[in-house]
């Protein structure tokens, strides 16, 4: 056996589905299932996001918790999270302190991070940290 999933189109929805009832004390869907965060944000802490393209499980969404990410964004397979995405867990986590987007150095993260933090910026404040 090489795979070990139901289908490739429902394969990233379900292994996300999988990882929110596996820890849903910690975690729970964003608006829409567009991102992930924590269950209990804490009010006045700046709001730390990442995001990347599924297939480096449970990078990401494995790294949300206490002291740690406060929402994440995953995208299709080796795909960047869409700036949609991104603005939701913006939406999702601020609690009134900002944002801190964590981008790693891959030309879609970037460029739809960025874009993200153009669309939100009116809203939210956000820094960007590559």
């Amino acid at each position: 056996m090489k795979k070990f999933m139901n289908t490739a189109e429902t394969m990233v929805a379900e292994s996300i589905e999988g990882f929110v009832r596996a820890h849903q004390e910690f975690v729970v869907f964003g608006a829409g299932r567009k991102c992930i965060r924590r269950r209990e944000l804490v009010p006045g802490k700046v709001a730390i996001i990442s995001g990347g393209g599924a297939g480096h499980e449970p990078m990401h969404i494995g790294f949300i918790g206490r002291g740690m990410l406060d929402a994440a964004c995953v995208g299709y397979i080796f795909t960047s999270p869409t700036p949609s995405q991104i603005v939701s867990a913006i939406e999702e986590a601020d609690t009134g302190a900002g944002c801190l987007l964590v981008v790693k150095n891959y030309d879609g993260d970037v460029m739809n991070f960025e874009m993200a933090t153009e669309m939100a910026s009116g809203r939210h404040r956000i820094e960007i940290v590559l």
